[in-house]
């Protein structure tokens, strides 16, 4: 029908923009958030772009569950503010056929979701938390930014470099303050350098520098000169808590444990509640122009903020054992396909009785 394509047309545009609009956003927040990272030298520049990647590939399922809400509700909300929801009812038409159009834009969008909430976030996932492992797993030195006081991993030493060249892996200008055995050490030198020793051992080299040692409170402290000085830098294990975000489903599946399983019934009840909200919007995008043109916009995101929140609920009630998997799933599900039904028999009835007294 050409009312079908018409319409699949204006949802896919519609679509379209609202994910970009949404993925600008979530781009722009988390690129904010590393470059913050990367500045105090919690993780690497270089690996800003890859961890902005898998962050959005994360986000992907959310995004698209949402564009579909959203393109789902503004084309009908539109066709209502357009008057043409008048002239289809006048015709005999009813809200239910909206249904099948709305399916067939919403059940690739839906099995697209699916596939990314099941497979490719938990592989993004863990591919982000790889790289995080390795920034941990950095020695001091490797840490130290550019113009940026740094604090070693035992708290033992501050470090501080003016310039760094990452292909030379040379330093310029180097200021290091320890304290050990209650003396408290400064050192400055002009330059100096990474090496590692055979064994395995990091250090720090300083060239043509001073050193200045005494203790807190004294006057009589001691100034050395050198020409060269070795600072050991510490390399520590990276250490992380099981990350059920980055498990693969089938792990999920073949270890059902109760954080696995509420990890699980997240995954699961995204494309299911994708499917169901694009259905919901059909009767939300009802406008009453004596009401407000905001009024089912403003009811639409209170659905859509009640359901999300209640898959989180039941995603942690069923990871802390109150609710076993499948109850916890149909709880929710049921609860909003019941809603669907009810919203769908107001609106049918509503327009039944204006055909008998138009």
């Amino acid at each position: 029908m050409i009312f079908h394509k018409t319409l699949l047309r204006e949802l896919t545009s519609t679509a379209l923009a609202t994910f970009l609009v949404l993925l600008g956003i979530v781009l722009t927040t988390q690129l904010v958030r590393l470059l913050g990272q990367a500045a105090s030298g919690t993780i690497t520049s270089t690996s800003v772009i890859a961890l902005l990647g898998f962050t959005a590939i994360s986000y992907l399922p959310t995004l698209l569950s949402l564009t579909l809400f959203i393109s789902v509700l503004m084309s009908i909300s539109r066709g209502y503010r357009d008057s043409e929801m008048v002239v289809w009812f006048a015709g005999g038409m009813s809200l239910v056929r909206w249904v099948k159009p709305v399916l067939m834009f919403a059940l690739p969008l839906v099995f697209t979701i699916a596939v990314l909430a099941l497979g490719l976030s938990p592989w993004a996932a863990g591919r982000a938390e790889d790289y995080r492992k390795v920034m941990d797993s950095r020695d001091d030195a490797s840490a130290i930014s550019p113009g940026v006081f740094r604090e070693s991993r035992q708290a033992e030493r501050v470090y501080f470099v003016e310039q760094v060249s990452g292909t030379d892996n040379l330093v310029a200008n180097v200021f290091i303050s320890s304290t050990q055995h209650g003396k408290h050490g400064v050192m400055v030198a002009k330059r100096g350098y990474q090496e590692m020793l055979e064994n395995g051992d990091r250090f720090l080299v300083m060239q043509n520098g001073h050193r200045y040692e005494g203790e807190p409170g004294n006057a009589d402290f001691k100034i050395y000169e050198f020409e060269r000085y070795a600072v050991r830098t510490e390399t520590r294990e990276a250490i992380r808590a099981p990350n059920t975000k980055s498990a693969t489903t089938a792990e999920l599946i073949a270890l059902p444990e109760p954080r696995n399983l509420g990890e699980l019934s997240w995954r699961i009840g995204l494309p299911a509640s994708a499917l169901l909200l694009s259905l919901l919007a059909i009767p939300l995008s009802f406008v009453n122009p004596r009401a407000g043109r905001s009024i089912n916009l403003v009811i639409a995101l209170l659905v859509y903020m009640v359901y999300s929140n209640l898959l989180s609920i039941m995603q942690a009630s069923i990871a802390q054992s109150r609710v076993s998997l499948a109850p916890g799933l149909l709880a929710v599900h049921a609860m909003m396909l019941i809603l669907l039904l009810l919203m769908f028999y107001r609106r049918l009835s509503v327009f039944s009785i204006f055909r008998l007294f138009r």
